[in-house]
This record gives C-alpha cells, sequence and structure tokens, in this order.
C-alpha cells in the first residue's frame, strides 16, 4: 500500500471516528411573523439557524394598509429597511446585527437613489449583493433580504 494513502487512513481511523470531532448541526427554527396579516403567507420572516437569522425579502409595503408607500425608490427603501428593522426588534436584534444583504431593484437606474438611503442604515457596511429584476412582487421597486447575528 502507497505510503501517503496509508498514512490517511490512519488518519482518519484516529480523529475521523472521534465523536466529541463530530459537528452536530444547529437547531433550525421557523419564526412565526409578527405581523398578524401575514399569518397565512407560505414563508417565515425569519429562519434562524444557530445565532444567524436568514430574513426573508421585505418589500416597501405599509403593513398597516398592506400597500406599497407612494415616493418612488427612495420612500419604497425607507418603508423597506423600517421593515427589515421591525423584524430584527422582533427578535431582539438591531440594523447593526446585519452582516449581508441581498437587494433587488426593478430598475438599475434607481442604484444611486436607493444607495442614498441604504448608507444611513448600515454605516457598518454588510456585504451586498444588489442586482436588478424585471418583476417584483407587488410591483414594488426595491426588495431586500438579510442575514443577521445574534450575540
Amino acid at each position: 500500500m502507497n505510503k501517503t494513502i496509508y498514512f490517511v487512513c490512519l488518519l482518519l481511523l484516529c480523529f475521523g471516528c472521534n465523536s466529541s470531532s463530530v459537528n452536530t448541526p444547529d437547531e433550525i427554527v421557523f419564526h412565526k411573523t409578527h405581523e398578524p396579516k401575514k399569518m397565512n403567507a407560505p414563508f417565515s420572516d425569519a429562519v434562524q439557524v444557530g445565532n444567524l437569522f436568514f430574513l426573508s425579502g421585505q418589500v416597501g409595503m405599509d403593513h398597516a394598509t398592506r400597500t406599497l408607500v407612494e415616493g418612488g425608490i427612495k420612500a419604497e427603501t425607507k418603508q423597506t429597511l423600517e421593515n427589515i428593522k421591525a423584524v430584527l426588534q422582533h427578535h431582539n436584534m438591531e440594523m447593526k446585527d446585519v452582516v449581508k444583504c441581498t437587494v433587488i431593484l426593478a430598475d438599475i437606474e434607481d442604484f444611486s437613489l436607493f444607495n442614498e438611503v441604504y448608507k444611513t442604515y448600515f454605516p457598518q457596511k454588510p456585504a451586498r449583493t444588489t442586482f436588478a429584476a424585471k418583476g417584483l412582487a407587488v410591483g414594488a421597486k426595491i426588495e431586500i433580504e438579510c442575514v443577521a447575528v445574534k450575540n
């Protein structure tokens, strides 16, 4: 037998079978929404794995009226971020706990206007991906999903 293969097999036998070195997956928690009108939605506002929270995409909807706010991309961006803030607060977190955002714009030409509002909510500069899509739910101009870490 090749000495390298023998050495690898020996390492696997010595360390691979040690039950204390096996990582068990964290429990996955599908949290119920804090918005009563969204109780029947086919998704969770937040899914928790350990101390990571994966937030579903939010749009610029006023949850009291269930309609998009008026005023264009800046108004929708502000409402979207306020909706994210509300989900985070429901789980005892803040905007500073966000480490990653995915931003979908209906029109990439709105990028600079969106960014003006976005940067006021995230001075810590979480990692981000931004792109445009042909159509967003409920005719929104923007949707943002996030990952947050709860300390």
